[in-house]
């Protein structure tokens, strides 16, 4: 195979499968102290998922299909190990021609710091893999460590395991900020189609970015709005909600009947909450049909603005792909690259910071 003559000549492109270290002691993540996030109940349930069955049934086929895929879910323990190992069992494992597996399928691992969460290593399925995988990465020294891994934004996962040395001490990790997630509704694109790797996802950046724990409901082709997941995200505790469900849409009539009415669903509820709404960020691809789409959007905005919402923002996506690098933030003309999603979460960012001003600490 092509991936072995490679891996022949650079060792970098090895995966590691086989695990010999004499004193790797395995941890299953439901325990205590490991701490999970972005997860419904995962304590209690023999498989993760980010929707409890019954919405998610209620709500659509696709729904159903993909809230078991584990976009935006993390693991955060401390240890002083000098190595981490990872065994996931998998149901299925998706391959995608235009996304690496090291995104749809893999896991990665951040440092958290006092200041800020940095990457260090992919844990990185073989193409071959079947029915999950393990592997492992090494530091170069032996100190507690603050670690955060996320879990793969388009395959499922029924069991993960941490490998620690047996002598190592094992802790919560560090704590998010003390607020309730914020919450992301969307699409493919929410979910992590196309990043590199599942800490590239642009929900994933934003909370490492501001240290606050989130939710990602981005449903590929799935975000329709439908009332079975308005109503559940509504009675949902939350420090803000984003919305950015304009390309499931399927078509602009369906966008201008949902988008008001979510609106108004969340503000009969949450009267304060501070709530983000955002235009297509691939405008160019359409910029006919997704101008019409951007109207319907930025009506909701200013008719919430109209009527005395001062918590209410809005992003236009067709500018957050700006600069001389604008024909570069996608793979396929529609999810973003790692550039893209990069740069939607810039925008975002400034929004969020703006939108929670005088609540998260730091600000």
């Amino acid at each position: 195979m092509a991936e072995d003559i490679v891996s022949k000549y650079d060792r970098n492109m090895l995966v590691e499968t086989t695990l010999t270290e004499p004193d790797l002691c395995f941890y299953d993540v439901r325990k205590a102290p490991f701490r999970l996030y972005g997860l419904v109940d995962p304590q209690n349930l023999d498989h993760f998922l980010r929707l409890p069955e019954d919405v998610a049934n209620a709500t659509s086929e696709g729904v159903a299909r993909l809230s078991r895929q584990t976009a935006g879910g993390r693991v955060r323990f401390s240890t002083d190990s000098s190595y981490v190992a990872l065994k996931a069992v998998m149901p299925a494992m998706c391959h995608m021609d235009h996304m690496a597996m090291t995104g749809s399928t893999g896991f990665d691992l951040y440092i958290d710091s006092a200041i800020d969460s940095r990457y260090f290593r992919t844990f990185r399925p073989s193409t071959s893999a079947k029915g999950g995988f393990e592997t492992i990465v090494r530091f170069p020294d032996r100190k507690m460590r603050d670690i955060t891994i996320h879990f793969p934004t388009y395959s499922p996962v029924k069991d993960l395991f941490i490998g620690l040395q047996e002598s190592a001490a094992l802790g919560e990790g560090k704590p998010y900020q003390p607020l309730p997630p914020f919450v992301i509704y969307g699409s493919s694109i929410t979910q992590g189609g196309c990043c590199s790797r599942p800490g590239l996802c642009y929900s994933n950046i934003l909370s490492r970015r501001l240290g606050l724990d989130h939710v990602n409901l981005g449903f590929s082709g799935s975000g329709k709005a439908e009332e079975a997941i308005v109503q559940y995200m509504s009675d949902m505790e939350m420090s803000a909600f984003i919305c950015d469900y304009d390309h499931n849409a399927p078509n602009a009539a369906h966008l201008l009947k949902t988008h008001r009415h979510m609106y108004e669903v969340f503000r009969e509820k949450h009267p304060d909450l501070p709530y983000i709404m955002m235009s297509l960020p691939d405008f160019d691809r359409d910029p006919y049909t997704n101008a019409v789409r951007r109207d319907i959007v930025q009506d909701t905005y200013r008719r919430a603005r109209a009527e005395g919402d001062k918590h209410v923002f809005y992003i236009d996506g067709e500018g957050v792909f700006r600069g001389p690098d604008r024909d570069s933030c996608t793979v396929d003309g529609c999810h973003p690259n790692d550039i893209g999603m990069m740069k939607i979460a810039d925008a975002m960012e400034c929004m969020l910071r703006r939108a929670l001003r005088g609540v998260m600490t730091g600000m």
